[in-house]
């Protein structure tokens, strides 16, 4: 972390004003950005996709649970996962307090995997979520969103994900795609973002933007994320060191 200079607070007022006025060119271009997405045509789905989710068998067209709009969070965890993509993980705490929201605009939010619904109940039972997650196992589904790759895919050191050429390599990627449903119960395709696209989904992110010491991640790095761990598996966090009796005010009253 660069150190800051100390200045009064006029002129940290008036920093923050330039500042501010930066804010406010990134938020009317974040909306317009916005209005483009809304306005991508749309693919119609034609294939019959089936999941699995704990109460049996479900279609794509089950999981809108009665509402026009669909949010969904490619989660990383294939067949044969001890645990999910710790990534992943991270975008998955944020979701259970959100989903209600979502509802309450005619959105609903769940999460797709290619693993059987027994390996994930079992590693959402330790992690405690109560979003809906479901299993797309022996289907085309996570393949045809482009996050998902075969072993032939991997082998050959390059693969099709996010929108191009992607120089490393895996079985699985995470990322959000979006699909809505019309008056005669045609589902589209509408949006789909991978890569740093699904920081859509980390709040958490969003506040660490505002401190001083931001993201704290190391720029050498291509996967700067290596600092997150399921949130069962992080190290208690650091006490706040005391004041020492030199600076604490109640010297003075001593």
């Amino acid at each position: 972390m660069t150190t800051q200079p100390t200045v009064s607070r006029e002129q940290w007022l008036e920093a923050r004003l330039d500042l501010l006025a930066a804010e406010k060119d990134l938020t009317r271009r974040s909306d317009q950005v916005a209005q483009l997405r809304r306005q991508l045509p749309r693919v119609k789905i034609d294939k019959h996709y089936v999941f699995d989710g704990p109460k049996g068998k479900v279609t794509l067209a089950d999981l809108f649970d009665g509402r026009s709009q669909l949010l969904v969070q490619h989660f990383m965890l294939a067949p044969g996962w001890k645990e999910g993509c710790p990534s992943c993980s991270y975008m998955a705490d944020h979701s259970d307090g959100m989903t209600v929201h979502l509802a309450h605009r005619d959105v609903t939010f769940v999460a797709i995997s290619r693993a059987p619904s027994a390996e994930i109940e079992r590693f959402r039972s330790r992690m405690g979520w109560r979003f809906t997650w479901v299993s797309s196992y022996g289907t085309d589904f996570n393949y045809d969103l482009g996050v998902s790759f075969t072993a032939e895919e991997v082998a050959t050191g390059r693969i099709n994900y996010n929108y191009g050429n992607w120089p490393l390599v895996g079985e699985e990627w995470p990322g959000v795609s979006v699909f809505c449903r019309d008056d005669s119960g045609h589902i589209f395709h509408t949006y789909s973002t991978y890569g740093r696209g699904v920081e859509v989904m980390m709040g958490a992110y969003r506040m660490l933007d505002l401190t001083p010491k931001g993201r704290g991640e190391r720029g050498d790095t291509i996967y700067k994320m290596e600092w997150v761990r399921h949130h069962d598996r992080y190290e208690p966090a650091p006490i706040a060191k005391p004041l020492s009796a030199e600076s604490s005010c109640c010297k003075a009253h001593a």
